[in-house]
């Protein structure tokens, strides 16, 4: 089931001075009877509710459930049932009374806000000077998930239902009975669904079945899922469904299916909703009729049947279902003002005459499985309390020491779970702390300030190159390839601020690929200048003619396709495999670091591998251009920056391998600040200081001195 229907809770109560207060609002429960020891119940009394989108710049509000399952609260009423009988039997838990908190909820957050208030407490105080509360023991009449067969991670959770394993095997076996074997797998969201729809579908191959589609919904999700959902269904070719969900998701899509007119489908359904009468009254409920599907065998409970029609309001007076349920039944109002429009109820209504399927004990399941827990508990608690010495069962086969105030079961050591760490004291779990290189540490100031200076002086560069566009050194220069070259070197220093900050989704997809495209755009950029400077002077030599080949048209196109490779390859990384958030959990033991798992490395070593080709491809051009005559040392300038480039990139291997946690970002983002400055500075920098400060070099004649073509444009 998509949740622990029932959850047993042993809790001793006493009064005392009140030391602990519960934050935020407590949920007080439907129904409530005080006692020695108290049991908690968690039943989904109605089976709706309106969807609300949270902003979580509040707290959310309980939202309010809409339509009714009588199943559900019969549920209730058996819990109880078992309860009182428990509680007249001489024979069992004397001297103990046993009373109950129940909830009702019909949605997803519901159930988990109900849950954590029987685990934690409803008190707005506590009175218990020790706040912390042990392991509870949990007991199910409906889980049916079979991943809470895993001792290790449920340690104390126990069910009176078989284990979904063998019901996804059995469906399987009903399909292929049928000689069917094209079908569509719903899921409900959540680990029921998941692993019972999972078993179903391995089993399902294993027969020769296959599956169209698989798909997941909650009767939380957004209206557009359920949209979604539908249509699928509905352009499908296979036109049997199988269905691991509640009744409330299986409402919903019934609902949405008749409005859509979808008719002629198959339903084979798990038991969570396969026999739950609720569905007969549904919108749409006429799509599911002749649904197939297995559940538990039927028993009986002697004078179930008359308790329940012995049911009152008076007997709940705090229970608003209850008043619902009443004036449902017998379409009346008890109180007139909140319902004008309804007669107001006599006082002589009775379910003794009424005939409902809350009053139906003819078909009892899943309620017996609730009897059934009732009583394991109470059981287990006698025997504790009846234990004799020697013969119990904790360490040294000792008995339980009732302790005013403590809990009856003995204390076990547990393992935290991945997000927590046990505290100081080692009796309950924290948080980890969140660890991810932030704006407002030292260290990321720090980078995000290089990163922007780095901004700044290719600006300035930008400007100086911008202002002196006309003289000869920047013309000899190639200056459409210089102001590229500075363009993908601000891009450069401004793709470094991405590394920093919390990653998220598109971060992450967003600060590999810049870096990738970025660096591979300002690389071709020096290799198109590189090559221009080689074939430049190959042009002096007599009867060549090598500038022809290779003048600005061919130049940009150059750039373009070795920009373009990069970007291809970026799309390929993103499509196939993205990178993606990942909360590493296994390099320290204390702290969760956030970081962006690269999805492939295939996809980073061939971003990085590209430009790493480029770079090499780059060194050795500039390398055999060293020794042209080139007045201003194009090449040497481009051989040396290459030489920086390459020595920053070889280095990061391992400085990044080794860096732990968030420094290994760190490592990530110097390499890129160091290469882009050392590109930046081997150069521009020379260029800049002849512009500004040695005016007289920057000459026409100075150029022909050294260099016999002067009026090559390179």
């Amino acid at each position: 089931m998509p949740s622990l229907r029932l959850l047993f809770l042993a809790l001793l109560m006493e009064k005392g001075d009140s030391v602990c207060r519960l934050q935020g609002f407590s949920q007080p429960p439907e129904l409530f009877q005080d006692g020695h020891l108290l049991i908690g119940g968690i039943f989904s009394f109605r089976t709706g509710q309106d969807y609300v989108v949270n902003t979580f710049q509040t707290i959310p509000k309980v939202r309010k459930c809409k339509n009714f399952n009588f199943r559900e609260f019969k549920f209730a009423q058996a819990m109880i049932f078992a309860i009182n009988e428990i509680n007249r039997n001489p024979e069992m838990l004397s001297n103990v009374k046993l009373g109950y908190k129940i909830y009702g909820n019909c949605g997803t957050m519901d159930i988990l806000r109900a849950g954590l208030a029987l685990m934690s407490g409803l008190k707005e105080e506590f009175s218990d000077e020790n706040c912390t509360k042990s392991e509870t023991v949990q007991i199910s009449h409906f889980a049916t998930c079979a991943c809470l067969s895993n001792r290790k991670e449920y340690p104390t959770f126990f069910r009176t239902i078989p284990s979904d394993y063998y019901q996804s095997r059995a469906l399987a076996k009903l399909v292929r009975h049928f000689g069917w074997t094209w079908v569509g797998a719903l899921a409900v969201d959540n680990e029921y669904g998941f692993n019972g729809i999972a078993a179903f579908i391995r089993t399902a191959q294993e027969y020769g079945v296959c599956v169209e589609y698989s798909e997941a919904l909650s009767s939380s999700d957004p209206p557009e899922t359920l949209q979604r959902i539908t249509q699928i269904i509905k352009l499908s070719t296979s036109k049997v469904i199988v269905a691991f969900m509640s009744h409330r998701e299986i409402k919903l899509l019934a609902a949405a299916l008749y409005k859509q007119n979808v008719t002629g489908l198959q339903w084979i359904g798990s038991d969570a909703w396969i026999t739950d009468p609720s569905l007969t009254d549904s919108e749409g409920h006429s799509i599911l009729v002749g649904s197939l599907g297995f559940t538990i065998t039927k028993a009986e409970i002697p004078r179930l049947g008359e308790y329940l029609r012995q049911l009152h309001p008076s007997q709940f007076p705090e229970s608003q279902f209850v008043r619902d349920f009443w004036e449902d039944v017998f379409d009346c109002s008890l109180n007139q003002t909140a319902n004008p429009q309804k007669q107001p109820c006599s006082g002589f209504e009775s379910l003794q005459n009424v005939e409902s399927k809350f009053t139906d004990v003819s078909e009892l399941r899943f309620t017996n499985n609730v009897y059934k827990s009732v009583y394991a508990v109470a059981h287990a608690l006698d025997n504790l309390i009846k234990c004799d010495g020697g013969k119990g069962a904790f360490p040294n086969r000792s008995c339980a020491v009732l302790q005013k105030g403590k809990p009856v079961y003995s204390i076990i050591c547990l393992k935290c779970p991945p997000e927590f760490w046990s505290n100081k004291r080692r009796d309950a779990c924290i948080p980890k702390a969140i660890e991810f290189l932030a704006y407002n540490e030292i260290l990321g100031t720090l980078l995000v300030l290089f990163s922007l200076l780095g901004v700044f002086l290719t600006l300035i560069t930008t400007l100086v190159f911008y202002c002196h566009r006309e003289t000869p050194l920047v013309r000899a220069n190639n200056s459409e390839l210089s102001f590229l070259l500075l363009f993908s070197l601000t891009l450069c220093f401004m793709c470094s601020l991405t590394f920093i900050g919390r990653p998220s989704e598109w971060s992450c997809m967003l600060r590999h690929t810049a870096f990738g495209i970025t660096f591979a755009l300002c690389i071709s950029c020096v290799l198109g200048k590189t090559i221009v400077v080689l074939m430049a002077f190959k042009a002096t030599l007599p009867g060549s003619n090598m500038m022809k080949w290779f003048g600005p048209a061919q130049q940009r196109l150059s750039v373009l396709a070795f920009s373009l490779v990069q970007v291809l390859i970026c799309i390929l990384w993103l499509t196939i495999t993205p990178p993606f958030p990942l909360m590493n959990m296994l390099l320290f033991k204390d702290r969760i670091i956030l970081e962006c798992d690269f999805g492939t490395a295939i996809g980073y070593c061939a971003v990085l591998g590209y430009i790493g080709l480029l770079a090499v491809l780059c060194f050795i051009i500039a390398f055999l251009a060293r020794k042209l005559p080139d007045n201003f040392n194009e090449a040497k300038f481009i051989t040396f920056s290459m030489l920086i480039f390459c020595a920053v990139w070889t280095a990061f291997i391992p400085a990044y391998v080794s860096s732990p946690g968030k420094f290994t970002v760190a490592v990530e983002i110097f390499a890129i600040l160091a290469s882009s400055y050392g590109l930046l500075f081997c150069i521009f920098l020379p260029k800049c200081f002849i512009i500004l400060f040695r005016p007289e070099q920057n000459t026409k004649k100075h150029i022909m001195g050294k260099t016999s073509n002067s009026d090559i444009h390179y």
